[in-house]
């Protein structure tokens, strides 16, 4: 190592220091664990028929103490300032040191937490260690400020979003989502995943995915103008799906869309179903890693487009192209390209797609920079949003020349 590479290492760890020398956090040993993850899919906006409901920003308590009065006083375990999801969620604790804002998109997020370990072979830092076994979960409403839920003042710590209960068993692995489960009467309610991609016997040279429709029951079919002003903006997409709907996959090569891999174009993947009441895994669909012949095996650029059509349609009888937003809830493109944005002209001026980042990870590892890696996805829809969620094998770290 170069005395100027020593000397730049040595001023970061002094900087360091005096950045965290008068903080410290200490940790708890937790026996028996379970790993959590949690996500808040309240996305509803202010409309005419939502106007009296909370602001979707959420308190979470684990085990806690509640007074005569069933105002929380303290609790095992914290999750504050859950805010709406965001549409990625990467492979890794990417919001842990963000502190441009409390407000945290999943927890454990930028909770400084005990986390999971790496199970084989995926790495699940992104996962919060939880003494395994019974515990009490509540989610309350709180203010949108910055100020921790228990120095709130006594009246703003009384509204009930969720109280129910949930079992954890030891190293196992769990995602828990928050959901408005019925559009007509807004009821919510919680939907416990036990995750089972680190027990499946998956390639590393395949790209993984499943898909999951969270939606509340009655969205689809209600009126397009009662789902918000910002409706548009959200693409074929923000109408909502059926409750059946078959996924379809193209690849392409980041140069063109007119570029598609050979053999890979609308391609049947499976079917995804409305459901917000069964903890069921869904299965997971592969397409090979380096599917284009033009890749020399250690990184590619290819893309994918996923379309959701109503049983019975494909690619060949699709009616809709261009612009158009309302397709009868038969019809909704995902494009997972780069880093989640794109220009229209390389989606050929259609702006009926939903954005979302590349399934394959480029990253730089050993002496390549970048090496494409194979992830485990999870793609959920919830009211005319999706999000994508990526899992990722520890991979071998840079080396640089």
């Amino acid at each position: 190592m170069s005395l100027l590479r020593i000397q730049q290492l040595g001023f970061c760890l002094i900087a360091l220091l005096l950045i965290t020398g008068c903080s410290k956090v200490d940790y708890v040993k937790v026996d028996s664990p379970a790993y959590l993850r949690v996500f808040n899919n309240l996305n509803y906006e202010k409309t005419l028929d939502s106007k009296d409901q909370e602001v979707p920003f959420l308190a979470m308590l684990i085990d806690p103490v509640m007074d005569e009065k069933g105002i929380p006083v303290s609790t095992k375990i914290m999750g504050d300032f859950l805010d709406q999801r965001a549409p990625y969620a990467p492979p890794y604790p990417s919001h842990i040191g963000n502190s441009t804002s409390v407000n945290n998109p999943e927890y454990p997020g930028k909770e400084d937490v005990l986390v999971a370990p790496v199970l084989n072979g995926f790495d699940l830092s992104s996962w919060a260690q939880i003494p395994s076994g019974k515990h009490r979960i509540v989610f309350m409403f709180r203010p949108k400020n910055n100020v921790p839920f228990f120095n709130l003042e006594p009246r703003l710590k009384t509204k009930v979003l969720i109280d129910t209960t949930i079992v954890l068993d030891e190293k196992e692995v769990y995602t828990l989502n928050v959901l408005q489960k019925d559009y007509q009467t807004k009821k919510n309610g919680v939907l416990l995943r036990h995750e089972n991609f680190y027990k499946l016997p998956l390639s590393d040279s395949l790209v993984y995915v499943n898909f999951y429709n969270l939606s509340s029951k009655g969205y689809w079919e209600a009126g397009y103008t009662e789902k918000g002003a910002n409706i548009g903006s959200k693409g074929a997409l923000g109408d909502g799906i059926r409750d059946r709907m078959n996924v379809f996959y193209t690849l392409y090569r980041k140069s063109s869309t007119e570029s598609v891999v050979n053999n890979y174009f609308g391609k049947y993947l499976g079917e995804i179903k409305r459901n917000t009441g069964e903890p069921d895994v869904s299965p997971y669909y592969s397409f090979p890693l380096f599917a284009d012949p033009l890749s020399d095996g250690i990184r590619t650029d290819i893309w994918q487009r996923l379309d959701l059509l109503a049983p019975g349609m494909d690619l060949a009888s699709k009616p809709y192209s261009g612009i158009q937003m309302e397709t009868d809830n038969n019809w909704a493109p995902i494009s997972c390209f780069s880093n989640g944005t794109v220009p229209l002209d390389v989606l050929r001026g259609d702006e009926n797609y939903v954005l979302l980042p590349n399934m394959i990870v480029n990253i730089h590892s050993g002496i390549h920079n970048p090496r494409s890696f194979a992830t485990v996805n999870t793609i959920e829809i919830v009211n005319g949003k999706a999000y994508l969620t990526t899992i990722q094998r520890k991979y071998a770290p840079p080396i640089y020349k």
